[in-house]
């Protein structure tokens, strides 16, 4: 069993895309919804979830590809995939299976973690937009701006009021943006409690993932209501038309990683970057150089 079809033309073919099937809808979030361990869009398993995966290399090597080319020539278009999620639902996991598939200088990764002093002496965004990718790439953001508006008001370091100015300043950062030639695919990665656990504890089974293992981890999991219900109010308030959140049953990997890539893919598709056109004569050059080889 293979994916359905995801292409330009599911409207002609009578399904729907991924990013259709995934989008968040309109109105109050229930994350209760989508089973973290659903496939939406995949009729098969993790093998064939895995072949899948490594189908939509070309096409996104190609996309890619056009796209730094396009910026590469003055082109203001870029794409900024935002990865977010409670610890363990594979922000980093999705980078490693992803990213490879395009074109090698055509994206770049981010991480966010805790502001440094710096950084917390500006404002919140400020950070963000000093790390955004260069026009022609697609840049990966391993958390993000919506940190600020995730962590503080759990831990009670910021109030009802600050936090939904916080949204509202999200909001119109990332209307300028894509007003200025940036696609924003806002991806949550949506995991199971049980399923954290499985996976912290797989971490203390093997040696070489102890460095990933933070203690204070268990103080966040101990609030796992409280993060779920802030994950779902910043939903709800930060997916415009104009950069809406996907949600991305997680909890089982292969699914995640092929989800992602689809989505990222359908996100260049509709982009279409094409080859620029050459800023010099090109005839001129090809005799130039003929005539180069005729004087040897």
């Amino acid at each position: 069993m293979e994916a359905r079809e995801t292409s330009s033309n599911d409207d002609v073919a009578g399904q729907a895309s991924l990013s259709e099937l995934l989008r968040l809808p309109a109105g109050p979030v229930d994350l209760a919804a989508t089973p973290p361990g659903s496939t939406a869009g995949f009729d098969g398993g993790k093998a064939e979830g895995t072949r899948a995966l490594a189908a939509l290399r070309p096409d996104l090597d190609d996309l890619t590809r056009r796209l730094y080319a396009e910026g590469n020539r003055g082109g203001q278009r870029r794409v900024l995939v935002v990865l977010q999620g409670m610890d363990t639902s594979g922000k980093g996991g999705v980078v490693r299976k992803v990213a490879p598939l395009l074109d090698a200088q055509a994206w770049v990764l981010r991480t966010f973690g805790r502001p440094t002093s710096e950084e917390a002496g500006h404002h919140f965004l400020w950070r963000v937009e000093r790390r955004l990718p260069q026009h022609g790439q697609v840049g990966f953001f391993d958390r993000s701006h919506y940190e600020d508006v995730l962590v503080p008001p759990v831990r009670g370091t910021l109030d009802d009021r600050q936090t939904q100015r916080r949204q509202q300043e999200i909001n119109r950062w990332e209307s300028t943006l894509v007003d200025g030639g940036t696609a924003v695919l806002k991806c949550f990665l949506h995991i199971s409690a049980d399923t954290q656990r499985e996976r912290l504890l797989a971490r203390l089974d093997d040696p070489t993932k102890h460095w990933k293992y933070d203690p204070r981890d268990l103080d966040d999991r101990a609030r796992w209501p409280d993060y779920q219900a802030r994950y779902a109010a910043l939903l709800t308030a930060c997916s415009p038309d104009h950069a809406p959140w996907y949600v991305v049953p997680a909890d089982r990997k292969w699914y995640r990683n092929w989800a992602v890539a689809t989505l990222l893919a359908e996100q260049l598709r509709r982009l279409d970057p094409q080859w620029p056109e050459a800023h010099f004569d090109v005839d001129e050059q090809r005799r130039l150089l003929a005539a180069e080889g005729h004087g040897s």
